[in-house]
């Protein structure tokens, strides 16, 4: 595990995963690999019309719209290696000592991430893709979230490199894991670490904190701690404004589908509302 991944695609977001992908590698002094993906889903490789209404009796037609499909593939690949070589340029400019590469594939986001995650130590996307920017979160990023080992850093179209994060804390076993993954990595060190609980029982919140926070001052972190009270993408927000933090971290998707299926993912709607970065840890 070695490379800084990054996603980019065209989107608002792309500079934005440069800048971030950038400041992680220099943290942990880390190649980048700038990743395209030309989705076979917007872009096939193979046309199939053999089914449409009509279409047989005009192979000539038929013909004609399985090159125009091709070239259409061919334009959005020779796109895709332009934005990779800008993408490789800004990298550059900010940071001459951080090494880089580019990939291209024509296929599945989530399955090149698989096949790319024993050489990742972080993985940098856009909230929103290309295709989605309308949207509150793209369609890849929640799969990709749930798919990959590895820690996920989903940015919005602005990045600055953060001074201070908020570590949402739960107590679940997601929550340990992700605690015991920030102490031993090199990507937070030297940021404020604000670690914070959302919970009504402030006398057990607080125990549960203070044991959390023995363990980042052990890895020579700054910890404050707090207990907020309310809804937790509302109590975690509101702190956050107040202290001026500008990374959110927390475990990702800690409860099963069923209960999600019932009461919602805390995941997906801080995912969806934060105003700040959020780095992902499962």
């Amino acid at each position: 595990m070695t490379n800084v991944i990054a996603c980019i695609d065209g989107s608002k977001a792309t500079l934005a995963v440069c800048n971030a992908s950038v400041w992680a590698a220099t943290q942990m002094a880390a190649p980048v690999t700038l990743l395209h993906v030309l989705d076979k889903s917007v872009y096939p490789t193979q046309l199939n019309l053999s089914g449409s209404i009509g279409l047989g009796t005009r192979e000539h037609l038929l013909d004609e719209m399985v090159e125009i499909e091709g070239r259409r593939s061919k334009l959005a690949l020779e796109q895709g290696k332009y934005m990779l070589e800008d993408a490789k340029t800004c990298v550059n400019k900010q940071q001459a000592s951080v090494a880089v590469d580019t990939l291209q594939r024509h296929g599945d986001l989530i399955e090149t991430l698989l096949e790319q995650e024993p050489n990742a130590r972080l993985v940098v996307m856009g909230r929103q893709g290309e295709q989605h920017q309308d949207q509150p979160i793209g369609s890849h990023i929640e799969s990709v979230i749930r798919t990959l080992k590895q820690p996920i850093l989903v940015v919005m179209p602005e990045f600055t490199a953060p001074k201070r994060f908020i570590f949402a804390y739960d107590g679940s076993a997601t929550a340990k894991k992700a605690l015991a993954r920030v102490a031993a990595s090199p990507l937070l060190k030297g940021l404020a670490c604000h670690l914070v609980m959302v919970s009504d029982n402030q006398t057990q919140a607080s125990a549960e904190l203070a044991a959390a926070a023995d363990t980042l001052n052990g890895a020579d972190f700054t910890v404050s701690t707090a207990v907020c009270q309310g809804e937790v993408q509302a109590a975690l927000e509101t702190y956050q404004v107040e202290h001026n933090i500008d990374l959110m971290v927390m475990g990702a998707y800690g409860h099963s589908r069923i209960r999600e299926f019932f009461v919602g993912s805390n995941t997906t709607r801080m995912i969806s509302k934060s105003k700040i970065p959020l780095l992902l840890l499962r």
